[in-house]
């Protein structure tokens, strides 16, 4: 539980689509539970609760991640805030349009998203950052509730392959059809396209199994399929 006294001593993230979020205490997948306790005790003036969604509720773009990472959205509430993912994808965000303000990695950095909002398919964290089938599943619905309250979505980036099948599942389409791979589009039974992206992550990134310009095309690519996928 997030006591008075931790939440006067940091800023209070906010929800671009607060009907679809669950309770901060969420019970449903019992070992994130008893990880969100066991982070709690240790960090107590961290967030450590479902990391809400962050963004424009008029959205075109849809961005699915996988979970809060610990350092990251676990600790500031904020999507891909205070980890190694987060600026990577912020100053894509940027780069195309997507954004306002400078990002800091603190939620009160300023920063506002413009027709773009980022959704994590788990929305508490996982340990190890390893969500099992059955979390994945059972979050699932408050991904689904939020792409329902996204009507102007008409495309959505998928960033790993996790990511990739909630999304497929919550967009109404079918896995065996719709393949992971790092820019593959599904168009889906809505006619929304969904887009897949390798996860911005160290791991990723450091590798180099995903540099910046690969990244960077992913969004590119957006940017043209909501031109060419208008109502």
């Amino acid at each position: 539980m997030i006591t008075e006294t931790i939440v006067a001593e940091m800023p209070v993230p906010t929800s671009a689509l607060p009907l679809s979020e669950p309770p901060l205490d969420c019970p449903l997948c019992p070992r994130l539970a008893g990880f969100r306790h066991v982070c709690q005790a240790e960090f107590p003036t961290w967030w450590n609760a479902p990391v809400p969604s962050f963004g424009d509720p008029e959205a075109w773009l849809g961005i699915i991640g996988l979970a809060p990472g610990k350092h990251g959205a676990n600790r500031t509430g904020r999507p891909f805030t205070g980890d190694f993912a987060g600026p990577l994808l912020f100053e894509t965000l940027d780069k195309y349009g997507l954004s306002d303000g400078k990002f800091n990695a603190k939620i009160d950095d300023g920063v506002k998203l413009k027709g773009a909002i980022i959704i994590n398919a788990v929305k508490c964290l996982p340990p190890e950052n390893k969500p099992t089938p059955g979390e994945v599943r059972t979050c699932r619905p408050f991904l689904e509730k939020a792409v329902g309250m996204l009507p102007k979505a008409r495309v959505y980036i998928a960033l790993g392959q996790i990511a990739h099948q909630s999304a497929v599942k919550a967009l109404g389409g079918r896995l065996p059809k719709c393949k992971f791979g790092h820019m593959n589009e599904h168009r889906m039974p809505s006619g929304t396209i969904l887009i897949d992206s390798y996860h911005c992550s160290r791991y990723n990134q450091n590798t180099g199994r995903l540099t910046r310009e690969m990244f960077e095309a992913v969004f590119e690519r957006a940017l043209q399929m909501s031109e060419t996928n208008r109502p």
